[in-house]
């Protein structure tokens, strides 16, 4: 007895090759787009500008630029969080631009932990 396959189903060796093909394609743009994505730099500022943060995609703090007048002995807790505002904000800015650039490589695909 022979099975009835519908048209598309199971379309054996050359659509699997086509979905391999189809799939190394896209994991070789990521890769590129990935490289890409590591080597930008962003800036990020806080506290109306006071203090600017600049980070590469890979995350990693390549400067911090502290206005003078926000320098205050007496208000140390204000300087910290407005750095710890910025640098947050310059992650953030990273991790949504991976997302955003990746998705339109993988479209509705998920892709945890791949930035």
């Amino acid at each position: 007895m022979r099975a009835n396959i519908p048209k598309g189903m199971g379309g054996g060796a050359q659509n699997m090759n086509a979905m391999l093909r189809q799939a190394q394609k896209m994991q070789e743009d990521m890769a590129t787009l990935q490289e890409e994505l590591d080597a930008r730099e962003y800036d990020v500022s806080a506290g109306g500008g006071v203090v600017a943060v600049k980070i590469n995609g890979k995350k990693e703090i390549l400067a911090i630029d502290i206005k003078p007048e926000i320098v205050d002995p007496d208000d140390i807790e204000t300087l910290s969080d407005i750095l710890v505002a910025a640098v947050n904000e310059a992650i953030k800015r990273v991790e949504d631009t991976n997302a955003q650039e990746m998705s339109k490589i993988t479209g509705s695909i998920g892709m945890p932990g791949m930035f």
